[in-house]
């Protein structure tokens, strides 16, 4: 098993609320993973009915969780037994253009500081055919849950 796959099985995100298909990279400064976009995604139906846009909050979580989350427990040096809480902390985040079903994303972070527990990072999103979707500034920690 990869270290990339004990990350993956380690994340505190479950269906339908996971949002990180696979890990491509990861190092001590910086992440990048893909999350293909479903037709069937829970918050699809509302937003927008017969014309399906995802919403900025969503791409957002997206970024969060592959650009910052996972950085944040690679950094940590998590074993196969812990159990960790992500804290979101700040964002700044331009939205560049609409992303629809079926569209796959890779996310792109770097580490700009992970100190006293708290990781920030420049996060981009874009789609397989390079449109940058959306980009900026993340912020946020990863503490130990108790078991």
């Amino acid at each position: 098993m990869s270290n990339f796959d004990n990350i993956l099985r380690l994340l505190p995100y479950k269906e339908p609320f996971l949002f990180v298909d696979e890990i491509e990279s990861l190092d001590d400064y910086g992440a990048v993973g893909s999350y293909t976009i479903r037709k069937d995604e829970f918050y699809l139906e509302g937003h927008f009915p017969g014309n399906p846009i995802v919403p900025g909050v969503i791409l957002t979580e997206i970024m969060c969780q592959i650009g910052l989350v996972t950085l944040a427990m690679h950094l940590m040096q998590l074993d196969e037994n812990s159990k960790v809480l992500p804290a979101f902390t700040s964002a700044n985040v331009d939205f560049l253009s609409k992303v629809i079903p079926g569209d796959k994303l890779i996310v792109e972070s770097k580490k700009v500081y992970f100190r006293f527990g708290k990781l920030k990072c420049t996060v981009t999103c874009k789609k397989t055919d390079g449109t940058v979707v959306a980009k900026g500034e993340l912020a946020g920690m990863v503490v130990k849950a108790e078991a």
